[in-house]
């Protein structure tokens, strides 16, 4: 189970661009720190639970933005 490789498959393969730099910049913001290898293994579950919800906060955002017809550009 030591394997990087996340078995998740996205729904628009175009997206991972964008969800890697809203993951980078959740971090910097929460001061969690990346593992420059890929592998969340030693990463502490609190910090990875901080990172998981803020990206699901702001995702929720960005489509409640979208449907209500606003700016996707939330900071």
């Amino acid at each position: 189970m030591a394997s990087n490789k996340s078995s998740n498959q996205l729904v628009v393969p175009q997206a991972q661009q964008a969800l890697n730099q809203m993951k980078i910049e959740a971090a910097q913001e929460l001061g969690v720190q990346i593992p420059a290898d890929g592998y969340y293994g030693n990463v502490s579950t609190r910090d990875a639970g901080s990172l998981g919800g803020y990206i699901t906060k702001k995702l929720v955002q960005i489509a409640e933005q979208q449907l209500s017809g606003g700016s996707s550009n939330l900071r």
